[in-house]
């Protein structure tokens, strides 16, 4: 099992820290840095100054929205952050959710699997440096009836296959996940319910292609708070705002995919709390309503040896890449959780 780093969304203070993170990621011997955009920074740019500054590790964006961009735009992307990266990129695409797709994009949210599908077609087609037409129900290419044309990318990727990845946590999502990308990105991942809230829905998508999970990157990003002498609740603390946006907060009552993965975890009547207390404007209560059993499941806490004892559960599990999301008010607090993860890594005998 290999070892990712997410510096989550740029602009939050941290810009300057954030570079360093990645630079003694890097140093380490992580595998790869990803970046997120919602309605703030794009991945792209912050992948761009990350690979311009570091020299092993790979850059992937998780997730450049689908309804932020064209699939060609994607494509071109992507073809210029490997060839500028030296093939240090990987890409990772999705579908975002309705309140971003439809009230910063302006995109309708419908149909996200079958718009899903074409869109990495068409990106893969592209990348090929074929001539690119294509004809389907979200996209054609060229537009019927007018002065396009079908045409081939001029830039040559370093790599003639860029790793695709999508983030995915609905069922039918990671299913289609499993049949069409080479790997999949995920989050709130519990090893006890990975099997059944992720993998046997990859593994279906895999069959279904007439594949295995062999060579399947399988890519949880998991919080950690790291501390040898303090305690456990304390540090699960520091991610009850994190846990009670997403199950509270991300997205509409009725399309809230944190929450309904919470609830495939057995924690339904939590997860409805949640969600109550945060739509009525109670961000407090919210967090307040959080099980401390939830957390734990899905964060690294305490010391390196509880980290190593968790690290060899998620990769008895299937996790392929492990992507930690370091917490701390300073510098210095998540370069030592940095460090934390790799010693933990050893000592669980998975480096």
């Amino acid at each position: 099992m290999q070892l990712g780093i997410n510096l989550g969304y740029w602009g939050a203070g941290m810009d300057g820290d954030n570079l360093a993170v990645a630079q003694e990621a890097d140093r380490l011997g992580y595998s790869v840095c990803w970046a997120a955009e919602a309605y703030g920074s794009d991945a792209a740019t912050v992948l761009t100054w990350v690979a311009a500054q570091t020299e092993r590790i790979d850059v992937g964006s998780a997730i450049f929205q689908i309804p932020a961009r064209q699939p060609a735009m994607t494509a071109m992307t992507a073809a210029t952050l490997d060839s500028l990266s030296g093939g240090r990129f990987r890409l990772g695409i999705g579908v975002s959710g309705p309140q971003v797709s439809e009230g910063w994009y302006g995109v309708k949210f419908d149909k996200p699997l079958a718009r899903t599908r074409e869109y990495v077609e068409i990106v893969r087609k592209a990348m090929t440096r074929e001539r690119l037409s294509y004809d389907g129900e979200h996209w054609t290419l060229p537009l019927p009836g007018g002065p396009g044309k079908p045409l081939k990318l001029t830039v040559h990727p370093e790599r003639e296959h860029i790793p695709l990845y999508i983030a995915a946590i609905g069922p039918k999502n990671l299913e289609q996940t499993g049949e069409i990308a080479d790997g999949a990105l995920l989050i709130f991942p519990s090893a006890e319910h990975l099997e059944d809230t992720a993998i046997r829905h990859l593994r279906a998508g895999r069959e279904k292609a007439g594949k295995t999970l062999e060579g399947f990157d399988i890519v949880p990003t998991v919080p950690l708070a790291f501390g040898e002498d303090k305690d456990v609740t304390t540090l699960a603390d520091t991610f009850r705002p994190y846990t009670a946006l997403y199950v509270g907060g991300m997205g509409s009552r009725q399309q809230n995919f944190y929450n309904k993965l919470a609830q495939r975890m057995g924690f339904e009547a939590a997860a409805a709390e949640i969600q109550d207390k945060y739509l009525a404007g109670d961000k407090e209560g919210a967090a307040a309503a959080i099980p401390h059993d939830l957390i734990d499941k899905t964060t690294l806490l305490g010391s390196v040896d509880r980290i190593a004892d968790r690290m060899k559960e998620y990769a008895a599990a299937g996790v392929t890449t492990l992507t930690l999301s370091p917490a701390g008010w300073t510098l210095q607090e998540r370069i030592a959780a940095l460090r934390a993860g790799t010693e933990a890594l050893e000592r669980a005998g998975l480096a």
